[in-house]
């Protein structure tokens, strides 16, 4: 009789997780809607591992939300060499990316280009912009463990624009819906990825404050260090036009 009623409980155990299941779509949006800065400037390190050498460099970093969904991002290199890289984010469209090089010269990044990597780092330009939770189609391909995370693992496909990724593998946290990797796909195979360390909370927003963009095949990666960070400050929206690369 025990054993009847146990295998009920395991039962309507297996059908309540079923009716509550959440889709690959619902857990992205529930990752979209955590909260997030209006303006945002930091200033970090790059060190670039490729075979024995490490390269360093340093930058800063700001952001500002605008109307209409539209994100712009400039990244300002102090060391060793003065480059700056605007991106300007659109719902419904590829980014718009302007390069300032050190001899002051701008160059618009062409959608070709967004495959190539910044500044001889193992990001390229397109991981470099804010991506639109509506810009993919969303699937729950199941649950693993990411950077010491319980996580939903969801498969996100670009549904038109310029594709640099056949699609990415997204890791998200299943405690608060935070992404804490990302596999990306390129011409049906394992490329790269990304994983978020140290991550805290700054002003009620999940920061990672270490990030490392790594080869899939170990032959290099990336590590990008957060030395400090500030969320909501008052930004002058001039700051982010292509004219004040000049």
């Amino acid at each position: 009789m025990k054993k009847k009623i146990f295998f009920i409980v395991v039962a309507l155990l297996f059908i309540h997780q079923s009716l509550f299941a959440l889709t690959g779509r619902e857990i992205m949006e529930k990752s979209d809607s955590l909260p997030e800065p209006e303006t945002a400037r930091s200033a970090a390190l790059m060190h670039i591992y490729k075979g024995s050498r490490v390269l360093e460099k340093e930058f800063e970093v700001m952001a500002k939300k605008f109307e209409n969904d539209e994100d712009r991002i400039l990244i300002s290199f102090i060391r060793p060499t003065k480059i700056k890289l605007l991106t300007h984010s659109f719902k419904g469209r590829d980014d718009d990316q302007w390069l300032r090089l050190s001899s002051g010269k701008i160059k618009r990044i062409a959608s070709s280009d967004k495959g190539k990597a910044f500044v001889n780092s193992h990001f390229y330009y397109e991981d470099l912009g804010s991506r639109d939770i509506d810009d993919y189609d969303y699937t729950l391909v199941g649950e693993g463990e990411a950077v010491g995370f319980d996580c939903h693992k969801v498969e996100a496909v670009k549904k038109e624009g310029a594709k640099v990724y056949d699609k990415l593998i997204l890791y998200v946290r299943t405690s608060d819906f935070f992404v804490v990797r990302i596999d990306f796909y390129r011409k049906g195979e394992f490329h790269k990825y990304l994983e978020n360390k140290d991550i805290k909370k700054v002003k009620g927003i999940l920061t990672p404050f270490r990030t490392v963009m790594s080869l899939a095949n170990g032959k290099g990666k990336t590590e990008l260090k957060i030395k400090k960070i500030d969320y909501n400050m008052k930004m002058r929206s001039s700051r982010f036009n292509k004219e004040a690369l000049r």
